[in-house]
C-alpha cells in the first residue's frame, strides 16, 4: 500500500480559509476507478478511496449524478484552491454539471465509496 501524505501550502491559494490549500505529496495513492457501464448515452464508473486517497485535478466533460455508497464526509479542491468538506449520505443522489473541475479526497480513516453516472 502506498503512503498517503497531505501537506499544507499556502502559496496554492491565500484565499481559502485560514490561508491553506491542500496539495498531494507526489508519493499518494490515487482513489481507484472501476468502469461498470459504459455506452453510448452512460458511463458509470465506480470510484474507491481508501482513507486519503484523492482522484487528481480533473474536469467532467459531461452532466454526472453521484450516488453515495458510503456515508461521511468528502473533500473537494476547487479552481483556485478553495477546499470544502461535503456529507454525502448512503443512497442520496447529487447532480453537478459538466465543466465542474476539482480533486476529492477522502478524509475518512475508513474506505469511501460512490458511484459517478455520467450523462453523455
Amino acid at each position: 500500500m502506498t503512503l498517503r501524505m497531505w501537506r499544507f501550502d499556502r502559496r496554492k491559494s491565500p484565499s481559502t480559509r485560514l490561508g491553506f490549500s491542500f496539495c498531494y505529496h507526489e508519493r499518494m495513492a490515487a482513489a481507484v476507478p472501476t468502469v461498470k457501464i459504459d455506452s453510448d448515452r452512460v458511463r458509470v464508473t465506480e470510484w474507491r478511496f481508501a482513507p486519503g486517497a484523492a482522484t487528481g485535478w480533473h474536469r467532467h466533460e459531461y452532466d454526472y449524478v453521484v450516488v453515495p455508497m458510503t456515508t461521511g464526509p468528502l473533500a473537494s479542491a476547487g479552481p483556485g484552491g478553495a477546499v470544502s468538506t461535503s456529507q454525502l449520505v448512503t443512497g442520496e443522489p447529487y447532480s453537478r454539471p459538466a465543466g465542474v473541475e476539482h480533486d476529492v479526497r477522502n478524509p475518512n480513516p475508513t474506505e469511501f465509496v460512490f458511484l459517478e453516472i455520467e450523462l453523455k
